[in-house]
C-alpha cells in the first residue's frame, strides 16, 4: 500500500458532555483533532501507511496528543518539538435548530510559530505517494504559508500527488489574502476538495440556483464550480461535498467527483448527527484511499461519502470506521441493524 504525508495543525478539543452549553459545563471531554490529522488518523484506521507532520510543544500536553495519533497507528516520526503550546479549541454541539458554537484559543500555537528548517521536507517525502494539506494550515501566518510552499514544491519535486482541502476558515483569515495564497499553492495541487461555499469564498466560483439552508442542491451549478476550479488550476480531479443541512441533528449529505472527463454524483445519505465535526476530513481520506486503491472515480467516490457518512456517528474529529464497514454501507446496507 502506498504512503501517504499530512501536514498541519493539530489541537486540544474541549467540549461540553452530550449538548450541554459552555455556560452548563462543570467539565469538559478530550479530543485531539485537526482538518490533516484527522486525514492520517483515518487512514492509519484503513490500514494505510499515513504520517502526519506538525510541530508540538515538548511538554506532557503536546506527547498526549502524539500517543494518540501513535495509538491509532499514524506514524509520528517526523514531528517537529519546540513552541510554547498546544492550540486549543471549544465546540458545543448543536442541536435540532440550536447550531454548534467554535471558540479558539490557538495564539502562539507550536505550529503557528514554526519556520523553514523545522522540517526536512526531501527526508519526508522520500517513497511517499501522497501528500495532503488544507487551507486551514497556510491560514496560520505568513510563516506557515511560506513552509506550505515549501512542501508543495518538493512534493512535485518527489513525483507525490497533491490534495488540497480548501477548508475556508473566516475566523483566521479574509477572502482576500485566502484567495492570493491559495492561488500561489494551486499549480503544485492534482487534487482539489471543497465544500458548497469554499469555492465562492476563496476563488469566487459559486454554483448557480443552490440554497444549502433551504435543502436545494443543484447538480449543473457544481458541474460548472468543478469545471471552472479544474480548467484554472489544471487539476486531475475536483470533488466537492454537498451538506444540505435541515437541523442541527439532521443532515442530507452527498458529494460530486469530476475527473476531467466525467462527472460523477454519489448516492445520498440522511445523516441523524452524532458529531459532524471532521466530516469533510473523512471524506478526504475515503477519496485519497479509492485513490491509491485502484478504484474507480464513481466507486472512490462513493467510498469517500460512505466514509464521511459514518464518520458523523462518531464522537470526536476522526473516523474510526474499517474498510469492511465502509465497502458494507457503500454496497447499499444503511440498515443499522445489530450486528451479531
Amino acid at each position: 500500500m502506498a504512503k501517504v504525508v499530512t501536514f498541519g495543525e493539530i489541537m486540544l478539543r474541549l467540549s461540553p458532555p452530550g449538548y450541554q452549553r459552555f455556560i452548563q459545563a462543570h467539565s469538559f471531554d478530550v479530543v485531539y483533532g485537526g482538518g490533516e490529522a484527522n486525514v492520517a488518523m483515518s487512514l492509519a484506521t484503513m490500514g494505510v501507511d499515513a504520517a502526519f507532520v506538525t510541530r508540538l510543544p515538548k511538554n506532557p500536553i503536546g506527547e498526549a496528543c502524539r500517543n494518540q495519533l501513535r495509538m491509532l497507528g499514524v506514524d509520528t516520526s517526523m514531528i517537529a518539538w519546540g513552541g510554547e503550546r498546544l492550540g486549543i479549541y471549544y465546540c458545543e454541539k448543536g442541536v435540532s435548530m440550536r447550531p454548534s458554537n467554535v471558540v479558539y484559543d490557538r495564539a502562539h500555537a507550536s505550529i503557528a510559530t514554526a519556520q523553514s528548517g523545522d522540517f526536512d521536507w526531501d527526508a519526508i517525502f522520500a517513497g511517499v505517494t501522497w501528500f495532503h494539506f488544507t487551507g486551514i494550515t497556510p491560514a496560520l501566518g505568513d510563516n506557515v504559508a511560506a513552509l506550505c510552499m515549501e512542501a508543495v514544491k518538493a512534493a512535485k519535486a518527489h513525483g507525490v500527488t497533491v490534495s488540497c482541502d480548501l477548508n475556508y476558515r473566516k475566523k483566521l483569515w479574509s477572502r482576500e489574502k485566502a484567495g492570493e495564497v491559495m492561488g500561489s499553492l494551486m499549480p503544485y495541487v492534482d487534487v482539489v476538495i471543497a465544500n458548497e461555499e469554499d469555492a465562492s469564498d476563496v476563488f469566487g466560483i459559486k454554483a448557480d440556483a443552490t440554497d444549502i439552508t433551504g435543502g436545494k442542491i443543484n447538480h449543473d451549478g457544481y458541474k460548472q464550480v468543478a469545471k471552472k476550479l479544474a480548467d484554472r488550476f489544471n487539476l486531475k480531479m475536483v470533488a466537492i461535498t454537498l451538506r444540505e443541512s435541515h437541523s442541527a441533528s439532521d443532515n442530507g449529505w452527498s458529494a460530486m467527483l469530476y475527473d476531467g472527463s466525467e462527472y460523477h454524483f454519489s448516492k445520498k445519505y440522511e445523516i441523524r448527527l452524532v458529531d459532524r465535526v471532521g466530516g469533510g476530513d473523512s471524506f478526504g481520506a475515503g477519496l485519497i484511499y479509492g485513490s491509491i486503491s485502484g478504484m474507480s472515480a464513481a466507486d472512490t467516490l462513493e467510498f469517500a461519502v460512505a466514509a464521511s457518512a459514518l464518520k458523523q456517528t462518531i464522537e470526536g474529529d476522526y473516523n474510526i470506521s474499517t474498510v469492511a464497514e465502509i465497502q458494507k454501507l457503500a454496497g447499499g446496507d444503511a440498515s443499522g441493524r445489530v450486528q451479531r
